[in-house]
């Protein structure tokens, strides 16, 4: 995603900095200058909370603790982490286990930066780890059960999602109005750009200089999932960070998929599940879905648009 050029007489405050793994970016305008400079300190503050209490990196992180022991006995956590679990569970369901957090069962495997990837024996041993029914959430203690050993968890397909929602509720507590918040491709917009509404450009996900689509957006969450974020190139297959559960390999019938709707947390989890979902039960998921719109960029480049966005440019 990319925010085209807009220029405004009035001064808006501007914060770009780095937490959870990735380019967080924020956009702020109030009346009073020190409120908007406030909340893009807010923000950063949000997400790193949300990446000390989520990252499977940090090892005192709540997410790390469930990993190493939750295969053995029932693990409590706190709320926070709780709703994102259940969530994730809810989408689990939603998509037939297209969007299966225990992915890293496998995912852990991988690593894009030194061009590494599970062979056929590492696969076969891990792969039965990989299903959402290993978690089991009990909500009247706030705890966490994996029913099977070697099974792990990775939020990063909504955790960032989550935490642009949460600085979005603070911007409202605020009395601000008009605000970008942007976590690497999950991003959401509380009001207009002050009488104007946001245009959000879609990078090509092969020619990334140009744009393919241009959505105009007021009011609104937008989360991108591509095949060109983490992976590397190998005898002309491309591994990247986007697991198909049922097979632990990278999912490869779309270069990208773009998920606009009311709420970053819902947009970023769709994004990854449509991913590996495919076009045509992607595109039959989000026209089944109330105020939930779509791009899809298939392996030739073809744009395939749910039903209320066959008009964009």
């Amino acid at each position: 995603m990319m925010i085209l050029p807009y220029v405004h007489g009035n001064e808006w405050v501007v914060l770009d900095g780095e937490a959870m793994g990735t380019t967080i970016h924020t956009e702020v305008w109030h009346e009073d200058n020190e409120i908007a400079e406030k909340m893009a300190q807010e923000v950063m503050k949000i997400m790193e909370k949300v990446n000390q209490l989520m990252s499977p990196y940090i090892e005192s992180s709540e997410l790390a603790l469930i990993n190493r022991e939750a295969s053995q006995h029932p693990i409590k956590i706190s709320s926070d982490l709780y709703d994102v679990l259940a969530r994730s569970l809810h989408y689990s369901e939603l998509t037939q286990g297209a969007f299966d957090i225990t992915y890293a069962s496998v995912g852990y495997l991988y690593n894009y930066r030194d061009s590494i990837r599970p062979n056929q024996e590492e696969l076969a041993s891990h792969i039965e780890a990989i299903n959402y029914q290993n978690i089991v959430l009990n909500p009247e203690d706030y705890s966490v059960f994996f029913r099977q050993e070697n099974v792990r968890i990775d939020l990063g397909g909504i955790a960032k999602g989550y935490a642009v929602d949460l600085s979005i509720e603070r911007a409202k507590q605020l009395g601000i109005r008009n605000i970008l918040v942007s976590a690497g491709g999950d991003s959401r917009i509380l009001g207009d750009r002050l009488g104007r509404p946001w245009v959000v450009g879609i990078r090509h996900p092969i020619n990334q200089d140009q744009v393919i689509a241009k959505i105009p957006l007021v009011d609104e969450a937008l989360s991108t999932s591509g095949d060109y974020e983490r992976y590397f190139d190998e005898d002309g297959i491309r591994y990247h960070h986007i697991l198909d559960p049922k097979t632990g390999d990278s999912a490869r019938s779309v270069r990208s998929v773009t998920i606009l709707g009311p709420d970053a947390m819902d947009t970023d989890a769709l994004s990854t599940s449509v991913f590996v979902m495919g076009p045509k039960k992607g595109i039959k998921l989000l026209d089944s879905l109330p105020k939930i719109e779509g791009i899809i960029v298939d392996q030739k480049g073809n744009l395939l648009f749910s039903n209320g966005l066959q008009n964009i440019e």
